[in-house]
């Protein structure tokens, strides 16, 4: 099998492996355990998801689709973070101009890149199932939880101060509470800092533990938010890693921005991983 290129990328710390699979070609039943391979921080390339861009099918819409999946080899319907990132190197691969849409299995995602300063803005799938004040116990406690569906499921808690929350033990509890079961949420602890001002710190189903960034779970923390009339419509979110991401509400349309980094490209053979064609 022929060496493969691929592309690391990272929006604000959420961090992910591209495979152009106009050229590699991976066939679907191979991708779970090419990324949980691949996306192990020890033995492969290392990061939080691995997606393959491909040519949209016949009968579909967009200028290419994505293949996303999580670093334990689960598919997610959507990633705000990777959609970013995807948007701006599919640009840069010639799959798509800098104003674009593409196909995720949440539906498809409009966006414009601006290439130069490395920045993408996308337009993700519109909120669904809102659901506020629902109390949910844990280890014996009361909790006010809130819900809503960016792209992919999200739980949302607000807390006086999120840096003091354990996020990987707490994350973990109601990640897999019973009243999300069976698929399970995301968990964003926020804190509000201003009409203007979110932070946030997400545990991120599928990594199975804190990200350095989400941006379906900032934008879930900015629905909730504001439904509780506790922000205005746009809103700057400061990650778990200390950057910035842009959130816009607009007559029910929510808009993701913020910066991306191409960290490195290289080329793996997959004989060396025992990732062999079927």
């Amino acid at each position: 099998m022929k060496d493969i290129h691929f592309h690391k990328m990272h929006g604000c710390g959420n961090d992910f492996i591209f495979i152009d699979n106009r050229e590699a070609k991976v066939s679907v039943p191979e991708m779970a355990s090419w990324t949980k391979t691949l996306c192990h921080r020890k033995t492969g390339i290392g990061a939080d998801g691995l997606l393959f861009l491909d040519r949209t099918p016949e009968g579909r819409k967009g200028d290419f689709i994505w293949h996303f999946y999580n670093a334990d080899g689960s598919r997610a319907e959507m990633c705000g973070n990777a959609s970013r990132c995807a948007s701006w190197l599919a640009v840069d691969l010639g799959l798509a101009g800098r104003t674009l849409c593409f196909g995720t299995d949440a539906g498809i995602i409009h966006a414009s890149v601006d290439v130069e300063h490395m920045r993408a803005r996308v337009e993700l799938t519109r909120p669904q199932g809102m659901a506020l004040h629902t109390p949910l116990e844990v280890e014996g406690k009361t909790y006010d939880v809130h819900f809503v569906n960016t792209g992919v499921p999200h739980a949302v808690l607000l807390c006086e101060d999120c840096d003091r929350v354990d996020v990987e033990h707490l994350g973990r509890l109601f990640r897999y509470h019973e009243h999300f079961a069976p698929k399970g949420t995301n968990v964003n602890f926020v804190t509000v800092t201003g009409r203007g001002s979110l932070h946030v710190r997400t545990y991120e189903r599928g990594v199975e533990g804190e990200t350095l960034a989400c941006g379906t779970g900032a934008a879930a923390s900015t629905c909730i938010a504001h439904a509780l009339g506790l922000t205005d419509c746009s809103v700057n979110v400061t990650t778990s890693g200390k950057e910035l991401l842009g959130i816009e509400l607009v007559d029910g349309s929510v808009f993701l921005s913020g910066a991306v980094a191409r960290v490195f490209t290289g080329v793996l053979d997959p004989s060396l991983f025992s990732l062999l064609k079927f």
